[in-house]
């Protein structure tokens, strides 16, 4: 067989294939009515509980920016190591800069009326705890596919596996609860709480975390780079 009977043999099957294939029915119509329907259902929370609708909004406004974005925290530690791509490490990394800048603000301004500093709580001892929780985390957003955000994100896609992450998280997050109590007496309250402004000042600190993160940066930028020429 020739070279242009091959041709016209595969352009025929090609052909025949596309012609097979049915057009995807468009689900625009699906989607006005879903979201008709949840407008109506935070009206009517929003009735009972004042402030449902706007939580409503904001959620569904961030679920749209993750989904169209891409945005993942699991796809910044997993891409260099799959693809070598760093693109969305650096989107974390420019993120972890402006939330840095603007949490200081918020937090050195408390400080300085004399006020107590929001989100105080959130600054725990680090220990073993620590280490280990990071290490089971980020093996299971691997394995599952995403993080909590991008877990939330993909389950609104309609991903099947991302429904059975979600039913995990939520038992392992009840779980969790239930032993706080044995975690922190035994692990948690033995480690020391760092506060970097104890330390650096408010202003030393803002530096030295955005030092920190520039030199990130620019190693996944060479990182990328170097991949690239591979």
């Amino acid at each position: 067989m020739g070279d242009t009977e091959k041709t016209e043999t595969v352009t025929g099957r090609s052909a025949r294939g596309s012609s097979r294939r049915k057009p995807k029915k468009s689900q625009l119509p699906y989607a006005i009515v879903l979201i008709v329907l949840v407008g109506a259902l935070s009206w009517f929370l929003d009735q009972r509980d004042n402030g449902t609708f706007w939580l409503l909004l904001t959620g569904l406004a961030f679920g749209y920016i993750l989904q169209r974005s891409r945005f993942c925290f699991t796809a910044s530690m997993r891409d260099p190591y799959l693809t070598g791509s760093t693109t969305v490490t650096r989107a974390v990394l420019v993120a972890f800069a402006i939330t840095t800048i603007g949490f200081t603000a918020i937090k050195y301004g408390y400080f300085i009326n004399g006020l107590p500093i929001p989100g105080m709580s959130y600054v725990v001892p680090i220990s073993f705890a620590t280490i280990a929780g990071a290490i089971l985390f980020g093996i299971g957003m691997v394995i599952a596919g995403g993080c909590a955000s991008g877990t939330l994100m993909r389950f609104g896609e309609g991903f099947q596996m991302q429904f059975l992450s979600l039913i995990f998280f939520i038992f392992g997050s009840l779980w969790g609860a239930h032993d706080f109590g044995w975690w922190k007496y035994h692990f948690i309250s033995k480690g020391k709480a760092i506060f970097l402004p104890d330390y650096f000042g408010w202003l030393g600190a803002v530096v030295l975390q955005l030092i920190i993160i520039f030199l990130l940066y620019v190693a996944a930028e060479k990182y990328q780079e170097a991949k690239s020429n591979h």
